[in-house]
């Protein structure tokens, strides 16, 4: 193979590789779904905590919870290696739960801490709350603070610019809630709603993996191409060097 095919190989193997590297998904955020959760029902929040680091373990999420869309009923499940505590604040205003009664303050903040080591570099942890009324908005956010370790603090507490639809480097868990007797909402990760397709235990979405895939394949297609039309090429130049020319005689 010539140092020129080579070339043409290499070029096209490296654009192919560039394009799909740039098509992966970002990396894994915290994230908050309750399927089938309803405005004015209850429901179970699952906060998923992912570890994106190489050498170190994560060891705390704490989570708070809406002053604004106060829950009067807050229980937590049980969480094999971890303990957990749960914080009250006051209300401004009393609320109602359930059975009718009066509440003058809420669970505002929960604060999961490993007892056996947190969760190691590439997986995941996921902690439940069990909760409601749920409030009759479109969509509630919960502000989350993830700890390593090695003291190292991830602040998952960013909400988009007004007007805009772009997501933050850290985005706040939310979720979004479908109207009472209506058709539940998907469950969201990060600040946006999250696509029909499912999840992945990395936090993001099979179809932004499959569209990796697709978009990376591309890449190789064009490259491989690159290639045969190199290859045809070079076939060309060297069955018109074997080939002797042929001279018109004048007579």
């Amino acid at each position: 193979m010539s140092r020129s095919l080579i070339r043409t190989f290499t070029v096209g193997a490296v654009a192919a590789a560039a394009v799909g590297l740039t098509a992966l998904p970002a990396l894994a955020h915290v994230t908050v779904n309750s399927p089938g959760a309803t405005q004015g029902g209850f429901g179970v929040l699952t906060f998923r905590m992912p570890n994106e680091t190489d050498n170190t373990n994560a060891t705390e999420l704490k989570v708070q919870l809406p002053a604004e869309q106060p829950l009067a009923s807050v229980s937590v499940k049980p969480q094999p290696g971890w303990t957990y505590t749960v914080t009250r604040a006051k209300l401004s205003q009393p609320i109602t739960d359930d059975d009718g009664n009066k509440v003058t303050d809420y669970p505002s903040v929960v604060d999961w801490r490993a007892t056996a080591g947190g969760i190691k570099p590439g997986e995941y942890a996921e902690f439940q709350l069990s909760v409601g009324p749920l409030p009759k908005v479109d969509s509630m956010t919960f502000k989350a603070i993830q700890t390593y370790s090695d003291g190292q603090i991830v602040s998952w507490i960013e909400t988009p610019a007004a007007g805009s639809s772009d997501e933050p480097e850290h985005p706040a868990p939310t979720l979004k809630l479908a109207p009472a007797g209506g058709t539940a909402a998907a469950p969201t990760t990060g600040t946006a709603a999250a696509p029909a397709a499912a999840t992945g235990d990395d936090g993001a979405s099979s179809g932004s993996v499959t569209g990796a895939y697709v978009v990376g394949g591309i890449g190789l297609v064009a490259g491989l191409a690159a290639l045969g039309v190199a290859v045809s090429g070079r076939r060309r130049r060297t069955a018109a060097e074997q080939t002797p020319d042929r001279v018109t005689s004048g007579v």
